[in-house]
């Protein structure tokens, strides 16, 4: 009789337990899933694209907040650019005409660069879309994981199992499944991190623009550039990231072993999200923009 009791409770347990080790299974990947299916999604879009509100609000804090002070930062730079130009030739004793004629046409430059500063800094991003897209052509991989239908014999490999076989095998796919959502979270910060970074970068770009054509202080200029260049290309990079991600996936060898299987996933999903948020500091280093 005792014998049928812990029986039937032997059986009940195990039921429950591979109940739960499905249902962790089931929904293990799913964030993980939509969040490595919507990088190509998000990081092809424009700043204009990605949220119309926020960047109406950005383009009108710049026309209406920063381009007045950019406009005090021109005028400056262009009287010290005369004022240096012209004590040059020793004292105003060697003025050429031909020197006015360039600084009226550096001049230009530099008001025309500043009134469409956001026209520029727009076809920048407008460029790294483009390259976006074709390499999304160009990767055809999948990044979805499945780990329940991969592993066919699951059933047979659990009924095989002891108790605590089940139960440790429980605590590590909450583990698993914990460890996969706090990487989906990731993910997310990072693409929109990557986004806000956008923003704030174009908030302020009349300033920076206003000194390009100074040899003293274009340097500002043409380092704001460089960081737009690298937040652009930081996309492809991350597109990249994705594409490395999807073959490693495709290359898992799954076993019996659910727990190497299982780890086994959530590492090339660490290693994921940790390329993602290196891809910054790298796009940076290459357009060697600080």
């Amino acid at each position: 009789m005792f014998d049928q009791i812990f029986d039937a409770i032997e059986e009940w347990m195990r039921g429950l337990l591979t109940g739960i080790i499905h249902s962790n299974l089931d929904r293990m990947f799913t964030d993980v899933n939509e969040k490595t299916s919507e990088i190509a999604v998000q990081v092809g879009q424009t700043p204009q694209g990605w949220n119309s509100s926020i960047f109406n609000m950005i383009e009108n804090l710049s026309e209406t907040v920063i381009l007045p002070i950019a406009g005090i930062i021109i005028t400056f730079v262009l009287c010290y650019e005369l004022i240096s130009m012209i004590t040059e030739k020793n004292n105003m004793h060697d003025i050429d005409t031909w020197m006015f004629f360039k600084y009226f046409v550096k001049m230009w430059i530099a008001v025309y660069l500043v009134s469409n500063t956001f026209t520029i800094t727009m076809a920048v991003f407008d460029v790294g879309q483009s390259v976006v897209n074709s390499a999304a052509g160009v990767i055809t991989g999948s990044t979805e994981i499945d780990i329940s239908s991969v592993l066919t014999d699951l059933d047979t490999t659990l009924e095989a199992m002891e108790i605590g076989e089940l139960v440790v095998l429980v605590l590590e796919t909450l583990i698993v499944s914990f460890g996969m959502k706090i990487m989906s979270v990731l993910i997310t910060v990072i693409l929109y991190g990557r986004m806000i970074e956008i923003y704030l970068y174009t908030s302020i770009a009349p300033i920076p623009f206003a000194t390009m054509t100074n040899r003293e202080w274009g340097q500002i200029g043409t380092n704001y550039f460089r960081g737009l260049f690298a937040l652009a290309f930081q996309a492809f990079l991350m597109m990249v990231c994705v594409a490395i991600y999807s073959i490693l996936v495709a290359g898992i060898q799954y076993s019996d072993n659910l727990s190497s299987s299982l780890f086994g996933v959530m590492a090339y999903t660490v290693v994921l999200c940790f390329s993602l948020f290196k891809t910054g500091a790298l796009s940076k280093s290459i357009f060697n923009a600080h």
